[in-house]
């Protein structure tokens, strides 16, 4: 069956978007290399950590480098290391008028910053039915994922390598697990590098990837935005296209079949 790329979107909790790249707002130089840079990675939803923003914007926030009317700000509980200070996080952002979404982290390590999945299915439990429209950052532990979908998750977000990393994704056999169980999207959250990270995401057959230093830590920001725009759009399209099956041997691109010796 031909690719349909034109009706091929995103859903999250019956919500449609085009673009499958989700973006941070954190670690760049200036709010204007920002916004330029969110601008040309094409990405629908950005990501904005409650705890760092300027909610009440009686000074300059990013907030006001961000077109609400082009974006959707997906609030996140970054910096929280327990479930109630991530449930009085969401809640403050929501009193805020940021939004009912939230991108949900509970951290249990301080080095690392690996989640605490226990804290964070706790918390997904209690906010769901607060009515909250939760992504949860997990760890890449295909029992875990499912836990927080029968919770209610909206989608479930595996690492791809610990956050800021840039290692790219470095346990594909359990993001093949997720993906075969889960039935709400699957999102590659955090260890994005470069493009090739995002691609191999996306050929995976994971539904979106999101980061944020992967771009902002770039020398060249808004080309590393626009260059993880056109690396997660080849990866959808490669997946949706159907590899051709690996083999350990050679096969001929001309057949000989037909052809005198």
């Amino acid at each position: 069956m031909k690719y349909d790329a034109e009706h091929d979107t995103l859903v999250l909790a019956g919500r449609r978007f085009r673009s499958r790249l989700i973006v941070g707002t954190g670690k760049y130089s200036s709010f204007p290399v920002m916004k330029e840079a969110l601008a040309e990675s094409g990405a629908e939803i950005v990501t904005v950590a409650v705890r760092r923003v300027n909610l009440d914007r009686s000074r300059e926030s990013l907030l006001d480098y961000i077109d609400t009317g082009r974006f959707m700000i997906l609030p996140n509980t970054a910096g929280c290391y327990t479930a109630e200070d991530a449930i009085r996080v969401a809640n403050l952002g929501r009193e805020a008028g940021l939004s009912e979404w939230v991108k949900l982290e509970v951290i249990g390590d301080e080095r690392t910053l690996f989640p605490d999945t226990e804290a964070l299915l706790t918390a997904t439990k209690i906010m769901v039915k607060d009515g909250f429209i939760v992504l949860p950052y997990t760890n890449d532990d295909p029992v875990m994922a499912r836990k927080l979908e029968d919770a209610g998750a909206a989608a479930v977000m595996p690492l791809g390598a610990p956050i800021g990393s840039g290692m790219g994704l470095q346990n594909r056999s359990n993001l093949r697990i997720i993906l075969e169980s889960a039935s709400v999207p699957v999102i590659v959250d955090a260890g994005v590098g470069t493009a090739s990270d995002a691609t191999i995401a996306l050929e995976l057959g994971c539904d979106a990837v999101l980061m944020n230093t992967g771009i902002a830590g770039a020398e060249d920001p808004v080309a590393m935005a626009r260059a993880m725009k056109l690396a997660v759009q080849a990866g959808r399209l490669a997946y949706k296209a159907g590899r051709i099956p690996q083999k350990l041997h050679a096969s001929a691109s001309s057949p000989l079949e037909g052809i005198s010796r």
